[in-house]
């Protein structure tokens, strides 16, 4: 998926992929990460994601990076907070109490601009990237986080039913992007009811990474 794909589906509303409600998931899970409130929390393709909401809500600061910047500007919308913008490198840095969004290519994004993070939520970053890209992103999400424990959810089918995005990513394939760095523990494995998009069988996976 390149970079003008997402934006055309910001701009023509074509956001089924946007969830309106926190992420029951995150709900369930988040205590895995044994995190201290004040915790630094990094949402990759975060979007306009209402867990920023809950995130903040629960005494955690967030930092997320996107690409799109309507996406960027409903979040603050919805937020109902008037953020100060400023431009570092490639990228345009908006920053609120506790909320730093870096909107541009997540690649432009590194450790100094980023900052010390304390854990990751990827609920929709890894499965949005076709193949090719995964391997380049999940190196440069360990590089620039330190390797920072995950949150971090993946679905599982049979891709040829679907061409994606989200994009299935297997048991095996995670492994090969993260294992060695971290230690993987799937938390939850459950048939996603419905179906994917409702065009396939899927299952629904959450698994806590943490540092080897």
């Amino acid at each position: 998926m390149d970079a003008e794909f997402w934006h055309a589906r910001w701009s023509e509303k074509n956001i089924g992929f946007h969830n309106a409600e926190v992420n029951p998931l995150l709900r369930r899970y988040f205590s895995a990460l044994a995190l201290p409130e004040g915790s630094r929390i990094f949402l990759p393709l975060c979007g306009k994601s209402r867990d920023i909401a809950w995130l903040l809500a629960h005494g955690y600061r967030v930092a997320g990076a996107e690409l799109s910047e309507i996406a960027v500007n409903e979040l603050f919308d919805e937020l109902g907070v008037i953020p100060e913008r400023s431009e570092t490198g490639e990228l345009m840095h908006y920053r609120a109490a506790g909320l730093d969004i870096f909107q541009g290519d997540i690649f432009a994004l590194d450790r100094e601009i980023l900052g010390a993070v304390d854990a990751i939520y990827d609920r929709a970053a890894l499965v949005a990237l076709p193949e090719p890209m995964r391997a380049r992103y999940s190196q440069h999400l360990i590089q620039m986080s330190d390797a920072a424990p995950q949150l971090l959810i993946n679905y599982d089918y049979d891709q040829s039913r679907m061409p994606g995005p989200p994009f299935s990513v297997s048991d095996d394939e995670l492994r090969m992007h993260y294992e060695g760095r971290y230690t993987l523990n799937a938390l939850y494995n459950e048939d996603l009811e419905g179906g994917l998009k409702g065009q396939c069988p899927a299952r629904e996976k959450v698994w806590l990474l943490q540092k080897a």
